[in-house]
């Protein structure tokens, strides 16, 4: 048997606005709307799903797991990621690679790396 990743999942306090950050944000569109659980799919039908799960606490810490997503332009996405409500937390380097640590409008952390 081979597991194969289909949905990551980000819990949080209202799914719905989650929503409409990602669907702007990653190119998502909402595949199904359960109320407490909102499934986001790729519009171009390639990637991971995403799942927003309502959860009655508060994100407190770190995220244990974030996803990292990649742009041909890092500094225009950045900027355009910002202006749909994301906050920057850190720049981050390594040889050979440059990321940017951000916040979508929950507090849920991801990378865009370029």
């Amino acid at each position: 048997m081979v597991l194969k990743p289909g949905t990551v999942t980000i819990d949080c306090a209202d799914p719905r606005a989650l929503a409409a950050f990602w669907t702007e944000a990653a190119g998502y569109r909402v595949a199904a709307d359960y109320g407490a659980f909102v499934l986001l799919e790729p519009d171009d039908g390639s990637g991971l799903s995403m799942g927003l799960q309502q959860v009655p606490e508060p994100r407190v810490g770190k995220n244990r797991v974030h996803v990292d997503f990649r742009a041909d332009d890092r500094e225009v996405e950045i900027r355009r990621l910002l202006g749909l409500g994301a906050t920057v937390l850190d720049e981050q380097e390594v040889p050979g690679l440059r990321w940017t640590v951000l916040a979508d409008p929950e507090g849920n952390e991801f990378c865009v790396a370029g």
